[in-house]
């Protein structure tokens, strides 16, 4: 067997009666509406941080170190303020408290109430960051867009990873990817079309996230609850109904079974994030711990975050820098249509490896080039064609993410947990993803002051040690059934030990079948 490899799947594991039906479709693409607050929310922060009526308003010592006018002349830190990515990563401390919370709710009220409470407290903040008046109301209504982002990223993934059938469970979890990346291209556009307002348009960038959260408060309102989450509440009969229809035949006898078998052992588990620290779950909560970990530390959020503010640190106009920001936000959706199209044909493993080592390569070649041309008084300034080099390395490197650790850090840690872990697992996903997000939102501009183009070099070491772990400890996961996912565990060189004989009766039953 190859080092990090699990067993083939499909190999002696079951494969249930399933057809890709139009409801199942409608559903997923619904439920991935989701994304677009997290998206959208992602890609508006950093353009209203860079416009000046933001900054004079709410920060007037960013704005006269921008200019230049208190003798400070680094490029590197022109917009350093912890008061101000205060006003981006508080979010993402909100988000993960807020994560808690909504494993409960998800795992008691089901997967859609999850997000419609999340659509509509994230609609509450959108209205008061547009309506702000002082610092104090903006990261009040930042921290309601946090606890709305922490409901609809704890549920949505789950909801996405049950309701698909397992050939097609990779790309319809990846929508939920895709909507994040349209969701940030839409804060893009709306960033350079606000910034040509004489004023209040970083107000209209704000209070347009109320979109987003419209749509999907409004979606959730209509979507089907998944049979996991009925079966989860004892009705089983319309768990049954609904898994007849959303895999289009009534074959589903087998599937069905495992599933109540499931819901069985759940309901046993009384604490599920005690639950989950058992041996038998360290596989499980290892990767779910570590792959949103890696996630934040590829450094892909010092560019979407702050994509303007980082473009107007290496020398780009005010218009360029958010057309730039414009640029990888579309090579980020484009970029995520490769992953939808390749994840259940080519697997996960494949799009982890060849992904992070585009982004080490990308990383060294920025770092070089800002080196090459601020070194480390940060006084140099890019010409028309090093910016360009630089533009494209980015742009590269945002691809690279975009098909492999962006959707790949949501999906993965959604689809290897059984039952009665799932949600307790995917609060933890969602609560290392947003702490690790808030401390690099936090210190992002601080760590560009200091580190100056080592900051490149720094995420760029992080990526060596994360496409090492994915080589070493992910398993392949593609097909295999969510509730048979401990075969993989038990088949795999190292996390084999850690799960007992027990654990797999699932396949040891179906092979006695097949037999």
């Amino acid at each position: 067997m190859a080092v990090g490899g699990g067993i083939v799947p499909g190999s002696g594991g079951k494969q249930y009666e399933a057809r890709v039906t139009p409801f199942v479709v409608i559903a997923c693409v619904v439920a991935a509406t989701g994304g677009l607050i997290f998206g959208y929310d992602i890609g508006i922060s950093g353009g209203v941080t860079s416009m000046d009526e933001f900054l004079l308003k709410f920060f007037p010592a960013v704005y006269a170190k921008e200019k230049n006018t208190t003798g400070h002349d680094s490029q590197y830190c022109k917009f350093e303020n912890h008061l101000l990515t205060l006003f981006t990563s508080s979010l993402y401390l909100a988000a993960l408290i807020a994560s808690f919370f909504a494993s409960a709710t998800t795992r008691k009220f089901g997967r859609k109430i999850s997000m419609t409470v999340g659509g509509v407290i994230f609609l509450i903040g959108a209205v008061l960051n547009g309506a702000a008046m002082n610092v104090s109301m903006l990261i009040i209504g930042r921290i309601l867009l946090g606890v709305g982002i922490g409901y609809a990223n704890q549920s949505v993934p789950v909801y996405l990873s049950e309701m698909a059938p397992p050939k097609l469970r990779g790309a319809l979890n990846i929508g939920f990817q895709m909507a994040i990346t349209i969701g940030i291209l839409a804060a893009s556009l709306v960033n350079y079309g606000t910034s040509k307002m004489r004023e209040n348009g970083w107000r209209i960038s704000l209070a347009l996230a109320a979109v987003p959260a419209l749509i999907m408060t409004i979606g959730a309102v209509f979507l089907p609850d998944t049979p996991n989450s009925l079966i989860e509440r004892g009705q089983k009969e319309n768990a049954r109904a609904m898994l007849e229809k959303i895999r289009g035949t009534s074959e589903v006898d087998e599937e069905f079974a495992d599933l109540v078998e499931a819901s069985e052992v759940s309901r046993q588990v009384e604490q599920p994030l005690k639950t989950i620290l058992e041996r038998k779950y360290r596989p499980q909560l290892v990767i779910t711990s570590l792959i949103p970990f890696f996630q934040q530390f590829t450094g892909i959020n010092v560019i979407m975050f702050y994509a303007p503010v980082l473009f107007k640190t290496l020398g780009f106009g005010d218009d360029a820098s958010l057309m730039s920001a414009v640029v990888t936000g579309m090579v980020n959706v484009l970029a995520t249509f490769v992953s939808i199209f390749t994840v259940d044909r080519f697997g996960r493993r494949v799009l982890f490896l060849e992904g992070g080592i585009q982004m080490i390569i990308c990383q060294i070649g920025v770092g070089a080039l800002v080196a090459s041309v601020f070194g480390v008084s940060g006084t140099g300034s890019f010409s028309k064609g090093t910016g360009n080099l630089a533009l494209a390395l980015i742009c590269v490197y945002v691809a690279a993410f975009a098909w492999s650790w962006g959707p790949l850090g949501w999906l993965v840690p959604s689809e290897i947990h059984p039952l009665e872990t799932r949600s307790a697992g995917q609060s933890i996903n969602v609560s290392v993803n947003m702490f690790f997000t808030f401390i690099i939102g936090q210190l992002f501009l601080s760590m560009l002051c200091h580190l100056k183009f080592g900051l490149f070099f720094f995420f760029g070491g992080w990526v060596v040690t994360m496409t090492a772990f994915v080589y070493f400890f992910v398993p392949e996961t593609k097909n295999v059934p969510i509730e048979e996912m401990n075969r993989v565990w038990k088949s795999h060189w190292f996390w084999g030990k850690y799960i007992p004989d027990d654990a797999v009766g699932l396949a040891h039953h179906n092979t006695t079948n097949n037999a």
